[in-house]
């Protein structure tokens, strides 16, 4: 989220990210086409968007790359994949009990199962996934359209890879582990 709100100070427009779908559940049908492989119209579907970050996006990733040619592609990842499974494991990858098997859910089920593999609670497996996914994107994608980018890294290397000044402001940082699970109604874990 921290990414998505610094994208949009930056570029001033919008930065897609999950919570634009819970937003605008007419997404949904188009996303869930993605995770399956079907065709989907991205220039049309995030033409109201300057930016795209997390998921969705990270799923469908070589297809975004291939829908606009001339973008950079940001891969941010942590310090470590253990450090990634912690935050994710403590928050997107919960199940929540209020989930029902409706249109977004579903779509959320194919997007990890096409990103991280059938059992998103398989920790081994799961950090697998990631290592494969950062390790595809740095093979695929050329190095001069490729940047990386960490959080706590600020709006140094942000502005480099865009060419852009950096502003006279702290960066933002939101979306901690308790306020995510906070606004998603779950209990911090034992």
């Amino acid at each position: 989220m921290s990414l998505k709100l610094a994208l949009e100070r930056l570029l001033g427009g919008t930065c897609h990210h999950m919570m634009e779908v819970f937003q605008h559940p007419d997404e949904v049908p188009s996303w869930h086409a993605a995770m399956l492989g079907e065709p989907v119209d991205f220039p049309a579907l995030l033409a109201d968007y300057d930016a795209i970050v997390d998921y969705p996006g990270a799923a469908v990733w070589r297809e975004l790359a291939a829908a606009f040619p001339d973008a950079p592609v940001l891969l941010s990842t942590r310090s470590s994949a253990e450090e990634w499974w912690q935050s994710a494991s403590n928050t997107i990858l919960v199940r929540r009990r209020e989930d029902v098997a409706d249109d977004r859910r579903r779509m959320v089920d194919e997007m990890f199962l096409r990103s991280l593999g059938a059992d998103i609670t398989d920790r081994d497996a799961v950090i697998a996934a990631y290592d494969a996914h950062n390790a595809a994107v740095r093979r695929e994608v050329p190095p001069e359209r490729l940047f990386e980018y960490q959080p706590g890294d600020g709006w140094a290397p942000l502005c480099a890879a865009l060419g852009l000044a950096e502003p006279d402001e702290p960066f933002p940082h939101t979306n901690t582990r308790e306020e995510f699970r906070e606004r998603a109604g779950l209990d911090e874990p034992a």
